[in-house]
């Protein structure tokens, strides 16, 4: 099995040093940038499983960085910053984050972040390869969103989630459960991630995002995904 090569993405030279080193360690590769630009030209070199970006970054910044590699790369990105604020994480998952962790942090949660993306990536491909709803089809298999004269594209983490939904429709899943599942056994308190990816899918896959059929929020239990007929499918 070939080692998952990880993007450092940071312009402290002693903290992509420490990651480098217990990265390595820990049988991964690591390699480095010590800005967006180089992160960039980087990702384009070369192929990479994660990246570990900071948000306190020289020239664009973290932030644009971030919502640059999730336009041209399906690589997950996990934020690594040292701003803890509920509006800092929410803004990075809507950039296209697929977790944030705040320094100062130990290497043990840092591998359980990564190793529970490693794991839900492949499920991606498992099941329903299709889903139609309102004219608009969802291909698993490419993250593609398809119809009413538009285009869309899922991001890894929109697809874990609405795959999860999906494979358990009808049921109400709990804020707890529902952010194991699809993030890791770590998690299960950062509701905001849910509101953020809900929203983001529901203006990709709903007819109006603000009364939407299919993603449904219970509230203060969690979100449920409610099929449409069968002769609607």
């Amino acid at each position: 099995m070939s080692v998952a090569r990880i993007l450092v993405v940071d312009d402290d030279t002693q903290m992509r040093r420490v990651l480098r080193a217990s990265l390595n360690a820990h049988d991964y590769e690591a390699v480095e940038a010590g800005s967006s630009e180089e992160a960039l030209r980087r990702l384009n070199d070369e192929l990479c499983d994660f990246v570990l970006l900071d948000l306190n970054m020289p020239g664009i910044g973290g932030m644009a960085t971030c919502r640059a590699i999730r336009t041209g790369f399906e690589v997950p990105i996990i934020v690594v910053s040292i701003r803890n604020s509920e509006q800092d994480k929410v803004a990075a998952l809507q950039a296209g984050a697929d977790d944030y962790i705040t320094k100062p942090f130990g290497v043990q949660e840092l591998l359980a972040r990564i190793q529970a993306i490693a794991r839900r990536r492949p499920v991606i491909n498992r099941h329903t390869s299709l889903l139609v709803l309102d004219g608009m089809t969802i291909n698993f298999e490419t993250h593609q969103v398809t119809g009413r004269g538009r285009k869309e594209h899922l991001t890894p983490k929109e697809l874990d989630l609405l795959r999860y939904l999906v494979s358990h429709a009808g049921h109400v899943i709990p804020h707890s459960r529902l952010l194991q599942a699809v993030w890791g056994a770590d998690h299960g308190q950062e509701v905001e991630y849910l509101r953020v990816f809900v929203n983001q899918l529901r203006r990709k896959i709903e007819l109006d995002a603000h009364d939407p059929k299919y993603l449904l929020t219970e509230p203060w239990v969690g979100y449920r995904f409610a099929p449409p007929p069968r002769d609607a499918r």
